[in-house]
């Protein structure tokens, strides 16, 4: 059988490095289901330079003022409406649109974060497969969601709602098709310069095109919902078979004996030592343990006047995966984000969250209700709280039943 050629789209746009890497060719065969890498191309691309400045600092401020809980949506906004403005940059180019259309592609994969995949798979007339990097609820996609015992985004409800809880779900409903509405219509010019009238898609029609939808969850972790042939549970897709830690770790770990150690990282979107009293805090907290603390934190960015807790060991980069297999592990302090959790899960390690922005908190909500772990919200955030909350989670033989 030929080799089938596949267009895999992705832009997650993260600041200090590249902002949009506008396409990744591959060609594999897909007889037996065997994946064999024939050719990778990757075509990469920038905005110009005083717009690539103005989108970093629209997203370092989304950030900075997410985590301060201020104007969260309404910041994101103008985030997106960056986004947009890249994607009618985008288009433009008609050096890269050219050569994704002499590819004659026979598949399209695109990450749903960005409306633009979508709209250049249609511009290439192409089928697509869409990737929902996070759980439901945040992408309207067509999926059946009767608001009975469905979460709306951003309720933070479960599925096992009371009469006031299917009010407020219904009531959220609303707010969450405007903001869907808001966001879409921010492409509504990018369409109308780059499809001629008469031919011009909507986005949320796009979305019901998807040929699959691959989404980073598993039954383990999100509610029961109903779903349709096309939408697929791929949750756990980027495991790797773990390794042992480096001898540098093993050692730290060895110290603190049947105490065991805890694991906390925060993503790679925020800058913890950025934020100074949280910092401090988390700091304080760690230092009431007696259980040694593997932290993924930048030593060159501590401030030089707090003082290190003496059971901590700051990292700049650390295996995460690895150290969440390791059989001395006893908590897993995260910010709640999808990936984090999914390998949690496959360790069988509880989870302490500290939820920031976007899907963190319904990702919370879901850990609270599953029993893997406890949440606490970031402006409750102080070293007596949250050293309670870990040895809750250390101590308490449910959560020790989950490990």
């Amino acid at each position: 059988m030929a080799g089938q050629r596949v267009l895999l789209l992705v832009g997650f746009l993260l600041p200090g490095i590249l902002l949009s890497e506008a396409a990744k060719i591959l060609t594999v065969s897909t007889m037996d289901f065997k994946e064999e890498e024939k050719s990778y191309q990757v075509m990469s691309w920038l905005l110009p330079e005083d717009h690539q400045k103005e989108l970093n600092k629209h997203f370092n401020f989304f950030i900075e003022e997410a985590f301060n809980g201020r104007g969260i949506y309404e910041n994101f906004l103008k985030f997106m409406e960056q986004l947009a403005f890249q994607c009618s940059h985008l288009l433009s180019r008609s050096d890269i649109m050219d050569s994704l259309k002499n590819e004659n592609f026979n598949l399209v994969i695109v990450d749903s974060f960005d409306y633009c995949h979508f709209l250049i798979a249609e511009k290439l007339g192409k089928p697509f497969v869409s990737v929902l990097t996070t759980s439901f609820a945040n992408v309207n996609f067509g999926l059946p969601s009767p608001l009975s015992y469905v979460p709306v985004y951003n309720s933070l409800l479960t599925d096992h709602m009371d009469f006031w809880g299917r009010v407020k779900n219904f009531l959220t409903f609303f707010i969450f098709s405007r903001k869907q509405w808001q966001v879409q219509s921010l492409y509504d010019n990018t369409i109308r310069e780059h499809f001629p009238e008469g031919s011009r898609p909507v986005l949320s029609h796009l979305l019901l095109k998807a040929e699959l939808w691959f989404v980073n969850s598993d039954f383990a972790f999100d509610f029961a919902r109903p779903l349709l042939p096309n939408t697929v549970y791929v949750g756990g897709l980027m495991a790797k078979p773990t390794k042992p830690v480096p001898q540098e770790l093993e050692n730290f770990v060895t110290r603190f004996g049947d105490s065991g150690f805890v694991l906390v990282t925060m993503g790679s979107m925020v800058n913890i030592t950025s934020f100074r009293e949280v910092l401090k805090e988390m700091n304080s907290a760690f230092a009431h343990l007696r259980q040694g603390v593997i932290w993924k934190c930048k030593h060159s960015h501590w401030p030089k006047d707090v003082n290190v807790a003496a059971n901590v060991k700051l990292m700049d980069w650390l295996p995460q995966s690895d150290l969440l297999a390791h059989p001395s592990i006893r908590l897993f302090v995260t910010h709640g984000g999808q990936n984090s959790i999914m390998e949690a899960i496959q360790h069988g390690v509880p989870m302490v969250g500290i939820p920031i922005y976007g899907d963190q908190p319904e990702n919370m909500v879901r850990v609270e209700a599953k029993k893997f772990g406890v949440s606490i919200k970031l402006e409750e955030l102080k070293a007596e709280t949250l050293a309670l909350k870990m040895e809750q989670v250390i101590e308490d033989k449910r959560y020790a039943a989950f490990g």
